[in-house]
């Protein structure tokens, strides 16, 4: 049987001020799934996101990645599970904080104890996973702002994690550079959960979308039949540009172009 890439089971958490976020979240990601988390601002979406690698826990429930429960007692297995589980912030600007593209992909590996050629080697591999070979000596700050979302997925990925967890990978990208991103996400040999209000981009680039609503999970389904359902987006405030047709586009398979349309 195989094994996961995460497993959510139960998963229920209330902030200190006694809002509760979560009531009883269960989700599994298979190993390469391409996953969106649809739903309406204040769903839970960033509170579920934050008990992946470990930064919110003392909630109920479990979450495991790769078959690694998470538990906050183990060190150890706290900075295994966050290894391999990257996130990859909505703005580029809070990832990347070194002089250098080198320093900041190097960053990650580096404090996990890599050095010379092997990390020279590891920094090489993630940028070139992003299609950004060739700005490893330029200021992060001197890219444009889909370059240093690129970048920030390849400081991401240099740590060569199993699941990659993308928020609002296409907010503020002009249309060029939000293919590009959308290229480079296909080709990823990774679990990705894409936390989204895009839900053409949802469409276009993962074939499976849950919906999270009031911290529950109320929806999880092909993304052409849940993008379909005129009534399931109405109750929890999701709507489609004028005129998409969801079953209209085909999700590509890892590693095809974007933007692919035919007959679903």
């Amino acid at each position: 049987m195989t094994v996961p890439a995460l497993r959510v089971e139960g998963l229920a958490y209330a902030y200190p001020d006694g809002h509760q976020a979560l009531f009883g979240v269960d989700l599994e990601l298979a190993p390469g799934e391409r996953v969106a988390l649809l739903g309406p601002n204040g769903a839970g979406k960033t509170t579920l996101v934050l008990h992946l690698n470990g930064i919110l826990t003392g909630g109920a429930g479990t979450v495991q990645v790769g078959g690694l429960r998470l538990d906050p007692r183990d060190r150890a297995a706290v900075a295994e599970v966050r290894r391999r589980v990257g996130v990859v912030f909505q703005d580029p600007d809070d990832q990347l904080f070194m002089p250098t593209v080198r320093d900041d992909v190097a960053f990650g590996p580096a404090n996990a104890g890599l050095r010379g050629a092997e990390l020279d080697a590891r920094v090489a591999e993630a940028l070139a996973a992003v299609g950004m070979q060739g700005v490893q000596d330029r200021p992060p700050h001197h890219l444009s702002f889909g370059q240093r979302r690129r970048v920030a997925v390849a400081t991401v990925l240099a740590m060569r994690p199993q699941v990659l967890v993308l928020d609002e990978p296409s907010s503020n990208l002009d249309p060029a550079s939000r293919r590009e991103l959308a290229e480079v996400l296909l080709g990823l040999d990774v679990t990705v959960l894409m936390v989204t209000h895009d839900l053409p981009y949802a469409l276009e680039l993962c074939p499976r979308s849950v919906v999270l609503s009031g911290g529950t999970v109320v929806a999880d389904g092909p993304t052409p039949d849940l993008l379909a359902d005129a009534e399931l987006l109405r109750r929890h405030r999701l709507e489609l540009p004028f005129g998409l047709d969801p079953r209209a586009v085909r999700p590509p398979a890892r590693g095809g172009r974007a933007g692919g349309m035919g007959p679903a």
